[in-house]
């Protein structure tokens, strides 16, 4: 099995799979008389159809035990997901690119600095989400709607792969 490589989170590296979400290097502007910085179109909510509606959820996420096997992936072909991290911690990301099926060797891995979200562009095949800490907050931003919006595709033994952060 191969140990996949965390690479720290960069708008650039993360562009082919979504969004990084961070006020570091975004578009802003003053608002509210001066007294407030917006930080204009981070990220945009993607969906299906008309019919269908970006909603605002919190996941409460618990760690899992590491090193990690990858063994499957899970992609939303009907709409895009944002995670912002509410408690500043930072976490893991792995992703693989578009297509039919994930590709094992294709896979990547990064991590947050703890104030970075992420945006899943529609149909990018990831994980389920993984905190570092005992347990996390995040707020999500996705579609509800009709549909199935969940694919999941489990690796064969000799594809999975190795999230080991502490190596």
């Amino acid at each position: 099995m191969r140990t996949l490589t965390i690479e720290p989170l960069t708008k650039e590296a993360f562009a082919p799979f979504g969004d990084v979400i961070e006020t570091d290097g975004s578009d802003h502007f003053m608002i509210n008389n001066g007294s407030t910085m917006r930080f204009h179109k981070l990220a945009t909510v993607e969906t299906a159809t008309p019919e269908d509606k970006a909603i605002i959820s919190i996941f409460r996420a618990d760690a899992q035990d590491m090193p990690l096997t990858v063994s499957m992936l899970e992609r939303h072909p009907l709409g895009s997901q944002a995670f912002i991290p509410l408690l500043g911690n930072p976490f893991l990301i792995v992703v693989a690119p578009l297509g039919d099926e994930p590709v094992s060797g294709l896979v990547r891995a990064f991590v947050t600095n703890g104030r970075q979200g992420i945006n899943y562009h529609r149909g990018v095949w990831h994980h389920p989400v993984l905190t570092i800490e005992k347990r996390d907050d995040f707020l999500v931003v996705d579609r509800s709607g009709t549909g199935n919006n969940c694919d999941e595709h489990f690796f064969k033994e000799d594809e999975r792969l190795i999230l080991a952060p502490h190596q």
